[in-house]
């Protein structure tokens, strides 16, 4: 299987070939119907290489092999311990620890590769396998940074590749239910949507750690790093806590956003932000004096973009660490908002709605709306719903880039890249907050020009027109040889 497996052409001669070689020595293929109704010849699968393999990477390639339609046939980690089940799980599969090693020596033998490694990775490695014409599944966040994930979006195009990203609520039931409800007016024009999270459930806000010379046995900690500054090995980075310093990670936002801003982004058909702010949480060391650590994300904060929409300004209000908007006056006192640690809340002319993590449990407020009313279904739901997300980018790929399946799927990188935009548009909010400048009046202190204003967007160009110096944080240098 090459750039299309739904090719008849290709597939009868290399069938032909195929079965030539096989013929020869005394092999035969047998036909399919005689191996019983439901039977997928292994020759039909979609062959996936996957990057990251352990923890969240270890349950995507689970999820594609269930599908029955999926060989695992390529493995990849820095890290042995985390790629231990997944080496067990499927033997006959190769394992590297360079991504870079596995497409050079497999690229003939992969037709997809699963990335779910640190955020800092996902770009270098999903475009490799894309200039290869390699169908990509990344997890969220797509990319790091908004000029990879504008960078992907066109690529995903430029080589005619399958995409999807790993938020898993997109394909399900929940958003499809808020859009109808919105689309039929229950709750009027929208202008204001809060979404909230109690991530950060890493430690944040705080100095790099100190050194420790014991890597373990397994890590390359130099490829771990890959495009990142080089640093000595500390403990405790791994394998979660990584999601809590820039030069890996994108913080609460990169973690919880894409789950939680899907819903208000596909609801609303936002687009670029045109204007963006932030307060985040403060930690004093003493008395009138401020910790200060910028490469490390807040403890908590509060995000506020405003999109255009339609000619009308839409507020969309991220809240982490715990914080959260005042509570919906149609709950009661003992209802719960959200799922209590996570929700969205969407407030309309006439009336609002809310629902949890991945759009899940979809309300109308008050609660009793939901007994009054009845919307008929509009919006085509996904078999198998948010479980249904991996299947339908297997079926996708295997139809091939064009097909009705891919254009169908629920997050492909034409929603998923400006998806991914609108998230990191926030950390660069917040990394734009802690700039910090030597104060002309007082050359023993500092000023922070990116506090108290509102950050204005240029969309299309990607860049801040009123502080230049955010635009640092629009597109990374990668170091060590790593290029997109």
């Amino acid at each position: 299987m090459k750039k299309k497996l739904n090719d008849a052409t290709n597939h009868s001669r290399r069938n032909f070939l195929r079965n030539t070689a096989l013929a020869a020595t005394g092999i035969y293929i047998v036909p399919r119907h005689v191996l019983g109704k439901g039977f997928i010849a292994p020759s039909d699968k979609l062959n996936i290489a996957g990057v990251g393999i352990g923890g969240k990477g270890e349950s995507d390639l689970w999820n594609f092999y269930q599908s029955g339609k999926a060989n695992i046939v390529g493995l990849c980690d820095v890290d042995d311990r985390m790629a231990k089940t997944s080496r067990a799980r499927y033997p006959k599969a190769a394992y590297y620890k360079d991504y870079r090693e596995m497409l050079d020596k497999m690229h003939n033998s992969i037709d997809a590769v699963s990335v779910s490694t640190p955020d800092h990775m996902h770009a270098v490695i999903a475009m490799a396998a894309m200039q290869l014409h390699k169908h990509v599944y990344v997890q969220k966040p797509m990319t790091h940074d908004i000029y990879e994930a504008r960078t992907m979006t066109k690529a995903a195009h430029q080589y005619k590749v399958v995409t999807q990203m790993g938020n898993q609520g997109a394909s399900g039931d929940g958003v499809r239910q808020l859009r109808e409800w919105y689309n039929a007016g229950i709750i009027g024009e929208v202008d204001t949507v809060y979404c909230f999270t109690d991530r950060p459930v890493w430690p944040q806000g705080m100095g790099w750690p100190a050194p420790d010379p014991n890597i373990p046995a397994g890590l390359d900690w130099k490829l771990w790093q890959g495009n990142a500054p080089l640093k000595e090995y500390v403990d405790g980075l791994l394998p979660f806590n990584w999601r809590g310093w820039w030069d890996y990670g994108t913080g609460a936002l990169g973690d919880m956003g894409c789950h939680l801003m899907e819903a208000p982004f596909r609801v609303l058909g936002l687009g670029y932000p045109t204007a963006a702010e932030c307060s985040v949480a403060t930690q004093y060391i003493k008395p009138w004096t401020r910790s200060f650590h910028p490469e490390s994300g807040p403890i908590a904060s509060h995000i506020t973009l405003t999109f255009n929409v339609h000619g009308r300004n839409v507020k969309l209000h991220w809240m982490d660490g715990g914080i959260q908007p005042d509570r919906p006056e149609e709950l009661g006192p003992n209802d719960l908002f959200g799922d209590g640690g996570n929700a969205i809340l969407f407030v309309g002319n006439k009336g609002k709605m809310m629902a949890s993590t991945y759009a899940e449990n979809p309300k109308l407020l008050p609660l009793s709306r939901n007994q009054e009313v009845h919307v008929p279904q509009t919006i085509a739901r996904v078999p198998g719903s948010a479980n249904g997300h991996y299947a339908a980018w297997v079926e996708a790929c295997i139809a091939g880039y064009g097909s009705k399946e891919q254009k169908e799927l629920s997050s492909n990188f034409d929603l998923a890249g400006p998806l991914t935009e609108i998230v990191i548009m926030g950390n660069l909010a917040i990394r734009s907050y802690n700039i910090q400048e030597p104060n002309p009046k007082n050359p023993k202190a500092f000023i922070y020009p990116g506090r108290n204003i509102q950050l204005q967007w240029d969309g299309a160009n990607m860049r801040v027109t009123n502080f230049d110096a955010a635009n640092a944080f629009v597109k990374r240098n990668y170091l060590n040889g790593y290029s997109l």
